[in-house]
């Protein structure tokens, strides 16, 4: 504890944001860079906790209190080494978790937590720059070949893992470029993707190999590739999206957030000069009120929407954590992103009845107001008489989750059990029911955080060393084989 009057001194701090106009002109991060100083004044109101509750609210088990001291006193390498020491990739989670490990910060009982997520990314930001993040060789090469099918957070964990215990390594993905939802799902207003990038050359310098445009069980067989890898593990993540099923559904003008969202990345990397479907200029309702809502939001703002609206069927949360939801748990509070501040409008306990048309195609939304009502252990929303309203719309966007892996020829020919979810079943230690292949991520888990995928991936590359090899000099996270989301 470098500072024992550190929490008292200082109050929470963040980084300022770039000014709404000047940042929806283009699709650069939005947050400024954040000062040293502060930065170790931030970190010097970890109390060091006698029981670190923020180590066990990361899934990953990052040394928090470790490398908020030492970055306190200035010692930022060995900041960076703590750090690295249990995250391949604090880049991305410095950027795009939600840090249930600042839910769980023993301070936040009774004032707001440390800045741990801006210390996390302040420590690999710095390190990147000063040149101390390197390809990390493997010492010797076990000769034996593993196939990670999928190249989101999950699969590339595992990839550099089981590459740097020397094993040979192809990852393979159906996308024309490496990253999975790294790469088209997650806006670059939230994560530019040059930090994807130079992750990935590192990777390749590592001895990774990537293989897109490859779907496997298509373009490649699955017999093929069980011949070709002495293992195989499953991080396709739950791409299977949630659709509304009401009348007026099949007019166009109504998509998937994830047919939206990845046009207009697309755009950012240069390849294509306009997205298949844009918001210029039109009316745009979001369903539904998560992260992935928020990036549709940003994005139609962006591409010049005339407006937004953005709908939750939950009740608007409590600015506070309600008594029910006390701490360490994480506090379903209302929160506003950076895309909430930029426009639109958020509608809560509301409900979309029907979809209106014409000619075919969406023009609107019929809707009412809901009430969250709970009888005989179950949780169901009643309709609240006289709040029928109707909103405009030409761009219709679900965004209410993943139900699991999309059926595919990859899972049938495995003929890999599903549970009762419809995730791929698997073993404590991450094995499926065919010897030899495994899941991680949201393959196996259903749809969660970016943190639970890389702590998976880390985890799934422990138990294929130990397959292989017999034992196994990675660390080894002990992790459930499912949990919440949060």
């Amino acid at each position: 504890m470098g500072d024992p009057r550190g929490f008292l001194n200082h109050d929470r701090q963040l980084p300022e944001r770039r000014s709404v106009p000047v940042r929806l002109g283009d699709w650069r991060e939005v947050n400024t860079p954040f000062p040293a100083d502060d930065l170790q004044k931030q970190a010097s109101r970890c109390m060091d906790c006698g029981i670190p509750f923020c180590n066990n609210g990361c899934p990953l088990g990052n040394l928090i209190p470790d490398w908020n001291d030492l970055v306190y006193r200035d010692q930022w390498r060995a900041a960076f080494d703590r750090l690295h020491a249990t995250n391949n990739f604090p880049e991305f989670t410095g950027r795009l978790c939600p840090a249930p490990c600042e839910a769980a910060c023993v301070l936040g009982i009774n004032e707001p937590p440390v800045t741990i997520k801006q210390v996390e990314v302040s420590i690999v930001d710095r390190a990147w720059a000063e040149g101390w993040i390197t390809p990390v060789i493997a010492d010797q090469f076990t000769g034996k070949r593993i196939a990670i099918v999928g190249s989101g957070p999950a699969g590339l964990a595992a990839a550099q893992q089981l590459t740097r215990a020397g094993h040979a390594v192809s990852v393979f993905e159906k996308a024309d470029r490496i990253g999975g939802l790294l790469r088209y799902g997650i806006p670059s207003f939230k994560m530019e993707k040059h930090h994807l990038d130079r992750r990935l050359a590192q990777m390749e310098a590592e001895g990774t190999e990537f293989r897109t445009n490859t779907e496997v069980g298509v373009d490649l067989s699955v017999a093929d590739l069980r011949s070709d890898y002495e293992a195989v593990v499953l991080a396709g993540g739950a791409t299977q999206w949630r659709d509304l099923p009401i009348p007026g559904r099949e007019n166009t003008g109504i998509m998937q957030a994830m047919e939206f969202l990845p046009g207009a990345n697309k755009v950012v990397e240069g390849d294509i000069d306009v997205p298949p479907v844009s918001a210029a200029g039109k009316h745009v309702v979001v369903i539904g009120g998560g992260d992935t809502g928020a990036d549709c939001l940003g994005t139609s703002l962006r591409q010049g929407a005339a407006s937004v609206q953005q709908f939750e069927i939950m009740p608007r949360p409590s600015d506070d954590r309600p008594e029910a939801n006390p701490w360490p748990t994480w506090p379903m509070i209302y929160r506003v992103s950076s895309a909430h501040e930029e426009g639109g409008e958020r509608q809560f306990a509301i409900n979309t009845e029907s979809f209106i048309s014409e000619n075919g195609r969406v023009t609107g939304l019929r809707t009412h107001q809901v009430e969250q009502v709970f009888a005989e252990g179950r949780m169901t929303f009643e309709p609240v008489p006289g709040t029928e309203k109707d909103f405009p719309a030409d761009l219709v966007l679900l965004a209410m989750g993943f139900t699991g892996p999309e059926s595919s020829p990859l899972l049938d020919d495995l003929a890999v059990d599903l549970d009762q979810r419809g995730n791929v079943a698997r073993a404590e230690n991450f094995a499926t029911n065919v010897d030899g292949v495994f899941v991680c991520g949201d393959m196996g888990r259903g749809q969660s955080l970016i943190v639970w995928a890389i702590a998976e991936g880390r985890s799934a590359a422990h138990a294929v060393d130990v397959f292989l090899s017999g034992s196994s000099q990675l660390p080894a996270p002990v992790l459930p084989t499912t949990a919440p989301l949060r």
